[in-house]
């Protein structure tokens, strides 16, 4: 569960460092919907996840997500990948057999 969560963050955070425009959708997510859950992974005080954040992440393509999961963009976002474990975890979502 923690490495779907770690894997979940990075490609988020990965997407909205790449994303040149708010409007432009990745993994089936806006750039808005990127920015939505940020703050809930980013020392030192994060927030816990909006209800954007847990929509947005449950409609994305999670396989196309999990393509990102060996990026080392973590810590040059700010992105705590421990936090961001977390988040599936706190939005209740299911996780796939597979990321």
């Amino acid at each position: 569960m923690e490495k779907f969560g770690k894997v979940l963050i990075a490609a988020l955070l990965l997407m909205v460092a790449i994303s040149s425009s708010l409007g432009q959708r990745i993994c089936n997510m806006s750039g808005e919907d990127l920015m939505a859950c940020k703050p809930s992974v980013t020392p030192p005080s994060p927030t816990p996840p909006s209800a954007r954040c847990c929509s947005a992440l449950s409609r994305a393509d999670i396989r196309c997500l999990c393509s990102y999961r060996n990026s080392k963009l973590l810590p040059s976002l700010g992105i705590d990948p421990n936090i961001a474990s977390q988040l599936p975890e706190k939005c209740k979502l299911p996780h796939p057999a597979h990321c």
